[in-house]
């Protein structure tokens, strides 16, 4: 079961690469199809592997992409009140 899931908005993607290059588990390559602009995006070809640690969305300078961590994490004010 993975750890995080990650989502890719395609349109806003020039193709650069470095969510694909600074991804620490290898989730993401870029894709042979193109998008509106010309672009080869990336797309998830291991998406068990995902952690959700957010470095694809970290390092996108088009925020063309975002991990998020998968699970049932509540926030503090929550645990406060049970």
């Amino acid at each position: 079961m993975p750890k995080g899931t990650v989502t890719i908005i395609a349109e806003r993607c020039k193709g650069c690469g470095f969510c694909v290059e600074f991804c620490p588990t290898k989730v993401l390559e870029l894709s042979t199809a193109f998008n509106s602009k010309g672009y080869h995006p990336p797309h998830v070809v291991a998406p068990e592997k995902c952690s959700g640690c957010d470095l694809c969305g970290m390092y996108c300078p088009d925020f063309a992409i975002y991990g998020v961590k998968n699970g049932n994490a509540s926030s503090g004010e929550d645990k406060k009140n049970k």
